[in-house]
């Protein structure tokens, strides 16, 4: 079974490109919407405990988690030594069963898939990538997003070019979505032949 990391900085396009992957009939894993489930789920508890009043009936309060931990190094350690293990623990059951179902490809989207070294947990590495300003458009428009959240998020993720040079695909988002679809359908066509 082929094992393709997709990843791409804030705004690029990857949730969307996660989705066409998806919609090819490839498998797909998505750090994201695990974090959205532990945080309703088991890892509630555990970062109300690190990070009181940010859990709000059983479910981690976003807004009030990323008002206690953007910009503070230490605080997002802790919050990341919570989270990317659970994270870790769902990837390793979906690739079981992903195995066990006979996929011969499957996708794990990982936002912070360099960050992470979560590069060595694949085969390949397919990044996300628009032209800076389109990114920045797409980010601001997002509810509760600022210049300021912005640059700090940026700041914590490998810069784009440093993504693009150690990829093995680019998927470049910033033109159609027809054009986008075309470049993932050859991704699979060459993981495949």
């Amino acid at each position: 079974m082929i094992i393709l990391g997709l990843t791409g900085s804030i705004g690029m396009g990857k949730t969307t490109a996660a989705n066409m992957f998806a919609e090819a009939g490839m498998p797909v894993y998505s750090a994201d919407d695990a974090v959205h489930r532990l945080y309703s789920g088991r890892a509630a508890p555990l970062i109300e405990a690190a990070f009181p009043g940010t859990v709000a009936n059983g479910t981690v309060d976003r807004q009030k988690l990323s008002a206690a931990v953007l910009g503070n190094e230490a605080a997002m350690k802790r919050l990341e030594a919570i989270i990317h293990p659970m994270v870790q623990e769902e990837e390793a059951e979906f690739l079981r069963k992903a195995r066990a179902a006979g996929a011969d490809i499957v996708l794990l989207d990982i936002p912070l898939l360099y960050e992470t070294g979560g590069e060595k947990r694949v085969d390949h590495v397919a990044v996300v990538s628009a032209p800076a300003p389109l990114q920045r458009e797409r980010v601001l428009s997002r509810p509760g997003m600022t210049q300021e959240k912005l640059a700090t998020i940026l700041a914590r993720q490998v810069p784009d070019e440093q993504k693009r040079a150690r990829a093995d695909f680019i998927i470049n988002s910033g033109g159609s979505f027809e054009e986008t679809c075309r470049q993932i359908a050859n991704i699979i066509a060459k993981l495949r032949g």
